[in-house]
């Protein structure tokens, strides 16, 4: 990944969050409503620039594009889309990462950091998450 790719990829998986929040919140209440014409039209934007970074590879669905505004979504279904993304996002995430090991007193302590451009950077990053 490039120094780009990696801002672009957090700006998207902090999007996805924010959307898996919001959506899970109005999923828990009433699951099987229909999501707006309005945020599905942003959802979209961020599942088509999700296919993008993802691409092939790493992309949770090959059927899967975006919602179709006229076949509405269900709250349920956005949700468990999104929850698919991340999951997606934390893979490519883990497969380009790295981690320093420094010995800090008595402990081990690991730094987690980007690979950029096939090589180490020092642009940290979280240890990776166990994929769910």
């Amino acid at each position: 990944m490039t120094k780009k790719e990696v801002d672009n990829f957090e700006k998207y998986q902090s999007q996805l969050e924010g959307l898996l929040s919001e959506i899970g919140m109005l999923a828990k209440k009433s699951p099987n409503d229909g999501v707006n014409k309005f945020k599905l039209k942003f959802i979209n934007e961020v599942v088509n620039e999700s296919n993008t970074i993802l691409g092939d590879n790493y992309k949770p669905f090959d059927s899967f594009k975006e919602f179709d505004e006229n076949d509405v979504p269900t709250n349920s279904d956005v949700t468990f889309i999104i929850s698919q993304y991340l999951n997606c996002f934390e893979k490519l995430r883990s497969d380009n990462i790295y981690y320093d090991k420094k010995i800090e007193g008595s402990k081990n302590v690991y730094y987690w950091f980007w690979v950029i451009d096939g090589k180490k950077s020092d642009i940290k990053t979280s240890e990776p998450n166990k994929i769910k």
